[in-house]
């Protein structure tokens, strides 16, 4: 299994809490229109998909439903789903830098592996023959660095 592949197994809790806040729109949605979509997108820029990929995502999601004919808002989840995977499966990169210095930043909604997934990505670029530097910018948890510091103890 590559390191890609690793990482996106370690995303489950950012996909379940995105996939629970789907569901529980489109239960409610009656209609495909102009508000679930601002919905969708609510959805999506608050679970740090970023602003960028959520346009295209939406606007992938709305050339879809109006090629395919789709009216009934539970079939927007399928759709939503194979956009995100087509854009997952396109944009795969390596995490060995084409050049150094590199520089990586990882954001992300609390408690989904953010610390741990750095510390794994350093050991990888370690055995590679990089040198690594680690630095912790979380503004809201004071323990962030001593827990990265631990990770990257356990990793090195």
């Amino acid at each position: 299994m590559s390191w890609f592949e690793k990482l996106k197994q370690g995303l489950t809790k950012t996909r379940n809490v995105i996939n629970d806040k789907v569901d529980a729109l489109l239960s409610f949605t009656k209609t495909i229109d102009d508000e679930l979509y601002e919905e969708l997108e609510e959805i999506l820029i608050t679970s740090d998909v970023g602003v960028n990929t959520t346009t295209k995502i939406i606007e992938m999601l709305r050339k879809k439903v109006k090629e395919n004919r789709i009216d009934d808002p539970s079939k927007v989840k399928d759709l939503l789903k194979e956009i995100i995977s087509d854009i997952l499966d396109n944009e795969k990169q390596s995490v060995i830098p084409q050049s150094t210095p590199a520089v990586y930043i990882v954001v992300g909604v609390n408690g989904v592996g953010k610390t741990t997934s750095i510390g794994k990505m350093s050991h990888y670029l370690k055995q590679k023959g990089y040198k690594v530097m680690l630095a912790a910018a979380d503004t809201f948890r004071a323990a962030a660095i001593d827990q990265l510091e631990v990770w990257a103890k356990k990793w090195s």
